[in-house]
């Protein structure tokens, strides 16, 4: 990845330099946060700083006005919702059930078609997912911060509405930042509003869900099933009961890959650098006071 910013950075038309003397910084590591202080001090001539990915959370604390922060938000966006689709349809037609079974079985399944999906989030996400619902003449809604209409979308309403759409969800994907006020969004409160056969589809961050009120819901059957790319705690340990459950399907944070994630990141950091270079407007701003 090193070499790739590098090669992009200098088609963007910057000069690479020590952070002592850049004015601009492209974080390429998500991995290690804990260097970032470090990789500043004395970075008297700093700017602006380039994030590697969506979510923030590690540099969160790190964010103040001082600086122009920018991130990945969007830049992943089809790769994740491609993830959202093989997962609801896996769990519609059991394909997490049958890959456990060592022996031939009954029929399970059920159709996504004239699904009520709702999507959790206003964002890259619902908006690459919405086209590939489409084909299946789903009814879809989105929950966000706005009423204003969401493209692609039959409903679109605030978060306030949240538990008035649970009881009319067949799927229900979260796909939303993770600040203070979404963390443990999706709650026992929120659960048993869902109808029984209700799957929840996490491809956001663990954080979103109190994990001990998922356990319980799946082991009661109080829902249909919840199929997670993201889990709290993550990496989730290997006796972790979620691994058992035969309702529960758990992929490794795999929405979008390092390999897919390089192919991706490479031109946006080129054209934000670009952006930088020539004063003009930057992709993906962060806002320091919410946090995304």
């Amino acid at each position: 990845m090193y070499e790739a910013m590098c090669a992009a950075v200098e088609r963007a038309g910057a000069v690479l330099a020590e952070p002592s003397a850049a004015e601009g910084l492209v974080w390429a590591d998500p991995a290690r946060p804990d260097l970032f202080p470090t990789v500043v001090n004395g970075a008297d001539h700093l700017t602006w700083v380039q994030l590697p990915y969506a979510g923030i959370e590690p540099f969160a604390h790190h964010l103040d006005n001082r600086l122009r922060w920018t991130c990945g938000k969007g830049i992943y966006a089809p790769a994740v919702a491609e993830t959202v689709l093989a997962l609801i349809l896996a769990t519609c037609k059991n394909l997490h059930g049958y890959s456990r079974a060592s022996t031939w079985s009954g029929p399970v399944g059920r159709q996504l078609a004239n699904s009520r999906v709702t999507v959790l989030g206003g964002g890259g996400i619902a908006t690459s997912l919405l086209p590939l619902l489409a084909p299946f003449d789903c009814q879809t809604t989105v929950v966000r911060r706005s009423s204003a209409a969401f493209a692609g979308a039959d409903y679109t309403v605030t978060v306030d509405l949240l538990d008035d759409v649970l009881p009319l969800t067949d799927i229900l994907v979260l796909a939303l930042a993770l600040t203070r006020e979404t963390t443990g969004i999706i709650d026992s409160h929120r659960m048993d509003l869902l109808p029984d056969d209700a799957w929840i589809v996490n491809v956001a961050r663990g954080g979103h869900v109190v994990t001990e009120d998922l356990l319980a819901a799946l082991t009661e059957r109080s829902i249909g099933g919840a199929a997670l790319d993201v889990t709290d705690p993550e990496p989730l340990p290997d006796d972790h009961p979620l691994w058992s459950l035969p309702n529960c399907l758990i992929t490794p944070h795999i929405g979008n890959t390092p390999e897919m994630g390089l192919a991706l990141l490479t031109p946006f950091v080129e054209e934000n650098v670009r952006r930088f270079v020539e004063h003009r407007d930057l992709l993906a701003t962060v806002d320091v006071a919410l946090g995304y």
